[in-house]
């Protein structure tokens, strides 16, 4: 029992890291209907932000800060950039260049920082599990992660359900012709969604990489991979969805990999992406 209990809170912990990422993916999709595969690479590239922050200046909260300014400028530069030539154009067009900017932003990390070379990163609160009756359940970053997600998630949902800007951003995403009719700046409302993802998307990655406890370019790529998994199964319209889908992850996957074996794990999460996109279709 106690090994399950124990299973049960690894899960929650690992899949609200899952979930936040799934959240950026949710907030890109729902205000520009593009799947931004580059997401993983630019929180990467903010989290090093953070840390060079936090080196310079001996705190952990000024580079928090910057991080989640960088990705908000980041996701608006990289939309007016990159993506803006593309939205008229079929969507795989996105999808390379999402790809292409995942290369790009990778390549550039390591030649700044070091491609083998993992540097320290902190974390907010301790990393050291809380144990009760003997068996490790938590730390005081877990309880930091899954707040900080369940904030995000409760934000999103009124910032795209009840304000003006919000329904802007989904009005500019759905229908942009009819938008521009209507008065909406459709360019604005997409810049705005994509530097809004940029920021969660910072947030994730302040949130994942703390785990390790170390960064590299590569950092979050495998995490990367779960989040989209969570946001397939939960649902890409939904932010409350997301939530449940990145959580859903990694209670399977703790469950395989502690009953099946770690070995299992990846082909839990393809199993699961399957199964999630199946249930779309249908």
């Amino acid at each position: 029992m106690s090994r399950f209990i124990f299973l049960t809170f690894n899960g929650i912990s690992f899949g609200a890291i899952y979930a936040a990422v799934a959240l950026s993916l949710v907030l890109i999709w729902r205000t520009t209907r593009v799947l931004n595969f580059a997401q993983g690479a630019m929180a990467t590239a903010t989290a090093y932000v953070a840390l060079s922050v936090t080196q310079a200046t001996g705190s952990y909260w000024f580079g928090f800060a910057a991080a989640l300014a960088a990705g908000f400028v980041l996701g608006a530069v990289l939309e007016i950039v990159a993506f803006r030539k593309a939205e008229s154009a079929p969507p795989l067009n996105s999808i390379v260049i999402g790809v292409g900017l995942l290369i790009v932003i990778e390549a550039v990390l390591g030649m700044i920082y070091g491609n083998q070379n993992s540097r320290n990163f902190p974390a907010a609160f301790d990393t050291d599990n809380h144990s009760v009756g003997g068996t490790a359940l938590f730390s005081d970053q877990d309880i930091f992660t899954v707040a900080s997600v369940l904030v995000v998630m409760l934000l999103l949902g009124a910032l795209l359900t009840w304000t003006p800007a919000g329904l802007r951003m989904r009005a500019a995403a759905f229908a942009p012709e009819v938008a521009r009719l209507l008065g909406v700046r459709v360019g604005r409302m997409l810049t705005l969604g994509w530097a809004l993802a940029g920021l969660v998307g910072a947030l994730a990655g302040m949130l994942v990489i703390p785990s390790s406890l170390v960064i590299i370019p590569q950092s979050m790529d495998a995490v990367f991979v779960l989040g989209f998994t969570g946001a397939v199964v939960g649902g890409l319209d939904s932010p409350a969805g997301a939530v449940i889908g990145g959580v859903g992850t990694g209670l399977v996957l703790s469950y395989a990999s502690g009953y099946l074996g770690s070995d299992l794990t990846l082909l839990a999460a393809l199993v699961l992406l399957f199964s999630g996109t199946e249930t779309r279709q249908v």
